[in-house]
C-alpha cells in the first residue's frame, strides 16, 4: 500500500508545473513519421511509418548532405463532418537526416508497401573497400583496406618473377 501525502492548501500550480514537467522530459518521436535506421553491409536502411499516406505525396529531396522527406496524410470525414475523435496525426510531415560523406546521397532508393517507406542508402564509392599495391624492390605487396577481416588490413605479397612463372 502506498501512502501519498496530501496537502489541501498547497500550491495548486505545483502540480501543475509537475505534470508538464513529465510530459515535456523524456525522448519524443515526431508524431507523423516515427522511423528506424539501421546499418547494414551496403549502406544504412531507414524504415518511416506512414499508414494510410498517398504514396504520390511522399516526396524525397537530397541537397549536399541533407535528405528531406515528405509526407502528407488527409482527414478522411469530409468538409463539415462531425468528428468526435481524431487521434490519428494529420497533415504535412516532415523528417530530415543529415548523412555522412560516406553515404552516396545521388544513389538512394525508395520503396513504400503496407504504409512504410523504405530508403536505401548506398555507401560511396569512396567509402567502398579497395585494394591498394605497395611496390617495392621487385615485390609486389596488396594491401586490403577495411576487407572481409572486420575491417582489418591484410596482406598478401608476390614476386614478380612468380607471377609470371605460373
Amino acid at each position: 500500500m502506498s501512502v501519498m501525502r496530501f496537502d489541501p492548501f498547497g500550491d495548486p500550480f505545483r502540480s501543475l508545473d509537475r505534470l508538464t514537467s513529465q510530459m515535456m522530459s523524456g525522448t519524443r518521436t515526431p508524431m507523423g513519421m516515427p522511423m528506424d535506421v539501421w546499418q547494414a553491409e551496403d549502406g544504412y536502411h531507414v524504415a518511416l511509418d506512414l499508414p494510410g499516406v498517398d504514396p504520390d505525396s511522399v516526396e524525397i529531396t537530397t541537397e549536399r548532405n541533407m535528405l528531406t522527406i515528405r509526407a502528407e496524410r488527409r482527414a478522411e470525414y469530409g468538409q463539415g463532418a462531425n468528428v468526435l475523435l481524431a487521434e490519428r496525426p494529420q497533415g504535412r510531415f516532415t523528417r530530415q537526416l543529415q548523412v555522412g560523406d560516406a553515404l552516396d546521397t545521388g544513389r538512394v532508393s525508395a520503396t513504400y508497401q503496407d504504409g512504410v517507406l523504405l530508403l536505401t542508402i548506398p555507401l560511396s564509392e569512396q567509402a567502398q573497400p579497395r585494394r591498394i599495391e605497395v611496390q617495392h624492390g621487385g615485390r609486389q605487396q596488396q594491401l586490403s583496406v577495411g576487407g572481409e577481416q572486420g575491417g582489418q588490413p591484410s596482406e598478401q605479397t608476390t614476386n614478380r618473377g612468380e607471377e609470371q612463372n605460373s
